[in-house]
């Protein structure tokens, strides 16, 4: 790809993002082409179809995940590793409504060009809870399934505003669910972001 072809690219997975952000899967490719600045025309060149763009974006933002998890992996300890990234993931969910369903489906289809991705990212969640479990600080009951079903749930719930206010409570309540061990009146190990407020 030519630098400006590049740069074009990456202008406008920006704005889409953007619009996604506000208006979820039900997004509209008019909508993103006028918020970049371009014709429909040049917008569908670079994705032919609706989902060609979702799956483009998604791509980007589970990479970005999947790469969390990994540094997360060598920096902190296996607990607060886990919840650091499950924070992560819900504010992941949380930001895109509708992604719940895409990821779901492209998890259990091959064919999917979101497959692999989905795939690696389910891996690197797993593979931080086996790492707290083999630790003893993570309930050995749970699977990386389990993780994401949690995830996917509290995205959902705190996206709805009459729990938006609890949803820093929420997130506390799930994580020690998470984690063994711990009180109910334990808070789980500090992260340094929050819920992004829908």
């Amino acid at each position: 790809m030519r630098a400006d072809a590049k740069k074009n690219y990456s202008h406008l997975l920006s704005v889409a993002r953007d619009v996604v952000s506000e208006h979820g899967t039900d997004a509209s490719m008019r909508d993103i082409a006028r918020r970049a600045g371009v014709g429909l025309a040049t917008l569908l060149r670079h994705f032919p179809t609706r989902e060609a763009l979702f799956e483009a974006l998604l791509r980007m933002n589970l990479e970005a995940l999947t790469q969390k998890a990994g540094e997360l992996e060598t920096s902190h300890p296996p607990d607060e590793a886990l919840v650091s990234w499950f924070r992560e993931g819900v504010a992941f969910v949380q930001r895109y409504s509708g992604v719940v369903a895409l990821m779901a489906s492209a998890h259990a289809d091959p064919d999917s060009a979101l497959y692999a991705t989905c795939v690696a990212v389910h891996s690197a969640g797993a593979r931080l809870l086996l790492r707290a479990q083999a630790e003893g600080t993570a309930r050995a009951d749970m699977v990386g399934d389990d993780l994401f079903a949690l995830m996917s749930a509290l995205a959902w719930l705190v996206g709805q505003p009459s729990f938006a206010p609890r949803a820093e409570h929420l997130f506390h309540v799930i994580a020690s669910a998470i984690l063994s061990n711990r009180s109910s009146n334990a808070a789980p190990p500090t992260t340094h972001s929050s819920i992004p407020e829908p």
